[in-house]
């Protein structure tokens, strides 16, 4: 690209939208600067041009951003179902591409989506922020390096994403499954969902519970506790709610030659003396356990988790250097949550990769009442 600055438009002007548009107008971004911004509304309009100085184009609508030939790239925050739509607008106009979690709502769009990401040759980005977490890149590198050698479970209890009914009160679109596509799934956690396969691997299968308004006046799910199970034969649970006060955030993964546990923002690597395989096949004594030692590692958190990802966006533009996460990437964590939703619904196991015609189906029934 024969250029220093990306010229950025932001498709979603809402929270993450303004943040996101505050981190570039700041100089935080270096290389790229925020050209355009579109509404929804004429009301939306004439307050983002009140927002936002003269020299931020405001468009009335996302598809003629897109086509104004203003920007070199697009970051999408508009409503979950349009994330890939409005992506694939973008890639056939020739833009970059950086889109807000989730990638979609069903894995059917969002394999579309990539497709037509890998045909256009822009690159293509996935809001996956919390992967610049110094406690998660930690732990990453550490399987990466099969510090614990094959993982046996893995264990999250993430139950600190408590919202009053406020939260869902203030937008129609809210907790719907016709307006954001699910629940806490869909859009707490996400995030959660993503480091889940990026630290251990994808699922094989899964059996969920989603207990839709349990804790709230709302008809998609407050609360889910998922079993999984993966291809070398480790399992885990997952526990999320936006009902539990105070919350919890607590990751173990367990391994032949020990375990990582992440809480409070703490990091800690307790670590066997021999492999629990071998060790359970010498053992002499049968009340004997493995010796082990624990470390706790300090590793540097890193501010501006959103920031880095931009960043890395521009280089990727500029330079080419590696994204925080790649686009193509964000199908991985929906395929867990669409799992979850699919075996919930069904009330029995579900094998990943799972039949996408029939999710599509039994989420639209639910998108019509």
């Amino acid at each position: 690209m024969k250029t220093d600055s990306i010229r950025m438009g932001i498709i979603g002007t809402g929270s993450m939208g303004r943040i996101h548009a505050e981190s570039i107008q700041s100089g935080r971004v270096p290389g790229m600067c925020l050209k355009a911004v579109a509404g929804h509304s004429p009301e939306g309009v004439q307050r983002l041009r009140e927002d936002f100085p003269a020299e931020v184009a405001v468009y009335p609508s996302a598809e003629d951003l897109i086509e104004s030939g203003s920007c070199d790239a697009v970051l999408i925050a508009a409503p979950h179902r349009e994330h890939p739509r409005l992506a694939m607008e973008a890639f056939a106009h020739g833009l970059h591409v950086m889109c807000e979690k989730p990638a979609g709502v069903d894995t059917k769009q969002v394999r579309a989506m990539n497709e037509a990401a890998r045909e256009s040759g822009k690159v293509f980005g996935m809001m996956f922020n919390q992967r610049a977490d110094g406690l998660y890149k930690t732990m990453h590198v550490l399987l990466e390096k099969k510090a614990l050698g094959e993982i046996k479970r893995v264990n999250w209890i993430i139950t600190d994403w408590y919202r009053p009914q406020a939260y869902y009160d203030s937008r129609t679109w809210r907790a719907t499954w016709a307006g954001e596509g699910g629940g806490v799934l869909i859009n707490q956690c996400p995030h959660n969902l993503d480091l889940l396969q990026w630290l251990c691997g994808m699922p094989s299968r899964v059996r969920a519970f989603c207990h839709e308004g349990k804790w709230h006046e709302i008809e998609v799910e407050d609360d889910v506790t998922a079993y999984l199970e993966f291809p070398n034969g480790a399992t885990g649970v997952f526990v999320t709610s936006t009902g539990d006060a105070p919350g919890t955030n607590r990751l173990e993964i367990t391994g032949e030659l020990g375990k990582l546990l992440c809480e409070n923002g703490r990091l800690f690597h307790y670590r066997l003396e021999e492999n629990e395989r071998q060790f359970c096949r010498s053992a002499r004594n049968g009340f004997s356990a493995p010796a082990y030692q624990v470390d706790e590692l300090r590793p540097e958190r890193g501010a501006q988790q959103h920031v880095q990802v931009l960043r890395a966006f521009a280089g990727k533009i500029l330079r080419g250097t590696p994204l925080v996460a790649e686009g193509e990437e964000g199908i991985r964590e929906l395929m867990i949550s669409n799992a979850m939703y699919l075996s919930s619904w069904l009330g029995r196991m579900v094998e990943i990769p799972f039949d996408e015609e029939l999710f599509a189906i039994e989420l639209e029934k639910r998108a019509r009442l």
